[in-house]
């Protein structure tokens, strides 16, 4: 895990032992992480694979603070060291999760509505974008590639800053391939925080991020979120240092042929 994708991470994987974690250490690593109700985090067993196990599984973390981690699995993990990583925005989900799962009762647990389709796609294959310049930002959401990531590249340095944030954006990044893409949450900052250390800077954007999923109008579908191509992020691949890596149309899709989301 040296890509630079997995870099928001190293201070959870810095908690933990160098070998696959127990329960337990999960657990001690989350200490303190509390769900939206005030319940302490715990990762424990599996309980059971049932179709109504898999629609609760955000009610029960909210209701005993208990997620499910299955052993020796990566996916799983990588679910752990996001909350450690990112406690309040994961913690926030969760709790949109739980409130509109309680609202629309056994339906929406059977089909998930499209505010809960948008929280489960930043949730598994989620990018945080940190800038404070809008205009940056409209280069995302026009699919302007090349010119946010080559020409404006000094730019991107002082004025942007990108964070994975996705679990099983995390777990696709093992193995790497050009076409990954992931949806995209907005947070403005100050032009301060690229000064910041760098576990300041993910206190900051979790404490942002989860204020953006408070307000459910900010994410009514998955279209609320403009979509993004991992691995154009300068050194997220290694040829993002050569300037014709994107001309890749397929990669790089312009406005006219939008991707259709995170491929899971």
């Amino acid at each position: 895990m040296r890509s630079p994708i997995y870099a928001a991470l190293a201070p959870a994987l810095a908690r933990l032992p160098d070998r696959w974690p127990t329960h337990a250490e999960l657990s001690a690593a989350a200490a303190g992480i509390k769900t939206a109700r005030g319940m302490p985090l715990r990762f424990v067993g599996a309980r059971g694979n049932s179709d109504r196990e898999r629609r609760y599984y955000e009610a029960r973390i909210a209701e005993t603070g208990e997620i499910e981690t299955r052993e020796r699995n990566w996916h799983d993990l990588f679910n752990a060291l996001a909350w450690i990583t990112w406690p309040r925005a994961k913690g926030a989900i969760n709790a949109q999760h739980a409130a509109i799962l309680a609202e629309g009762g056994e339906e929406e647990a059977k089909h998930r509505s499209p505010a809960r389709d948008a929280l489960t796609l930043f949730d598994e294959g989620g990018v945080i974008v940190a800038s404070s310049a809008p205009h940056l930002l409209g280069l995302v959401t026009g699919f302007e590639w090349k010119e946010l990531f080559w020409h404006r590249r000094r730019e991107l340095d002082t004025r942007m800053r990108f964070f994975a944030f996705g679990h099983g954006l995390f777990e696709q990044s093992l193995a790497p391939y050009l076409g990954m893409v992931a949806k995209t949450v907005y947070i403005t900052i100050d032009d301060a925080f690229p000064a910041l250390a760098f576990e300041a800077q993910l206190e900051r954007a979790d404490a942002l991020v989860a204020q953006h999923f408070a307000v459910r109008a900010n994410f009514p579908s998955p279209k609320a979120m403009a979509p993004m191509p991992v691995l154009g992020v300068p050194g997220w691949h290694p040829d993002t240092a050569v300037e014709a890596f994107y001309d890749d149309a397929k990669h790089f899709r312009s406005k006219e042929k939008p991707s259709h989301g995170h491929r899971r």
